[in-house]
């Protein structure tokens, strides 16, 4: 399932762009935002894996949101004005929709994002499962794994990792000790499935390392002075049998 964020600042254009996602068997709907500043503050707290964007908003336009992205997921525009495809494509769209269109352009586009996603995903899925099976032939422990980041293969001590963050398609994996998180193209599925027990999935975007909570707080997990997890709805019965296990002192 492809998560979708539509963007639009005309009601009836952004209606549209809704009614299509939700006939898209392989598309789910998250959000609908007016502009490009409230889908920002929307990806603060969430992630999606792709985005219709509307290139002609006032504030900030959806060609300086895209770029504006650290990890962008994948975008199609839509547009009225056929200038801005050279433009569109500049920035490694997907696809581009020229308005009025119809339900069969936007199933063209829902098509190229399906296809998009099992280009990124598979080569990437193979080459972990490829070195952990090759780790186990060697009789290498399983305490870490590699992954690819700007054109690089880097090891991963599994125990340093703090905490894994989804942004689309891609996932950000925070270390102790670095300033920078390591951000590599792989869904939080496979990550959840290579990371041993004393990790949790404790919302849609975040893994967490048990071990390096320092404190929580109602549904907020506090890892340091500046960071702080929401436990999501569906993870909570869960994170709560952990924090009961190890609750010292329960009457």
């Amino acid at each position: 399932m492809i998560r979708c964020l539509a963007i639009d600042d005309e009601p009836l254009a952004l209606q549209q762009i809704a009614a299509y996602i939700k006939k898209i068997p392989f598309l789910e709907l998250a959000a609908q935002c007016q502009s490009a500043v409230e889908a920002q503050k929307f990806l603060e707290q969430d992630s999606v894996d792709a985005i219709f964007c509307d290139i002609n908003m006032p504030d900030l336009n959806g060609m300086d949101f895209v770029k504006s992205l650290q990890v962008p997921p994948m975008i199609v525009f839509t547009t009225a004005y056929s200038e801005y495809a050279v433009e569109g494509f500049k920035v490694n769209a997907v696809d581009y929709l020229l308005k009025p269109f119809g339900m069969q352009d936007f199933q063209r586009a829902a098509n190229r994002l399906k296809e998009r996603a099992q280009q990124v995903q598979g080569p990437m899925v193979q080459e972990i499962q490829d070195s952990k099976v090759e780790g186990q032939k060697s009789g290498e422990d399983e305490g870490s794994f590699f992954v690819k980041t700007d054109y690089r293969v880097v090891k991963i001590t599994i125990a340093d990792i703090r905490y894994v963050e989804a942004m689309s398609e891609y996932l950000k994996i925070h270390i102790e000790g670095e300033e920078k998180p390591i951000v590599t193209l792989l869904s939080m599925k496979k990550m959840e499935e290579r990371l041993p027990q004393n990790f949790m999935r404790i919302h849609r975007s975040y893994i967490v390392n048990l071990t390096k909570i320092q404190e929580v707080n109602k549904n907020r997990i506090i890892m340091d002075a500046e960071t702080y997890l929401p436990v999501g709805d569906m993870y909570k019965d869960a994170f709560q049998r952990f924090i009961d296990a190890k609750f010292l002192g329960k009457a």
